[in-house]
């Protein structure tokens, strides 16, 4: 029985990751679940982007 427990949890675990990774980050509502939909998108606004363009201060050391 615990086993089946602790499998349940991780593949809902991992099914979470899936829906985070797919809707917020293409701006889209989740279909059927919105309170889990509004939660997921304050959690994506929450996390901390980096930005593919290079800083000002860029210390990489240039090819010759």
């Amino acid at each position: 029985m615990p086993i089946i427990v602790v499998m349940l949890v991780i593949l809902t675990l991992a099914g979470l990751v899936v829906v985070y990774a797919a809707y917020p980050h293409r701006r889209a509502r989740l279909p059927g679940f919105p309170r889990l939909g509004r939660a997921i998108e304050k959690a994506a606004d929450a996390v901390p982007i980096v930005d593919d363009e290079p800083s000002d201060q860029d210390l990489s050391i240039p090819l010759r």
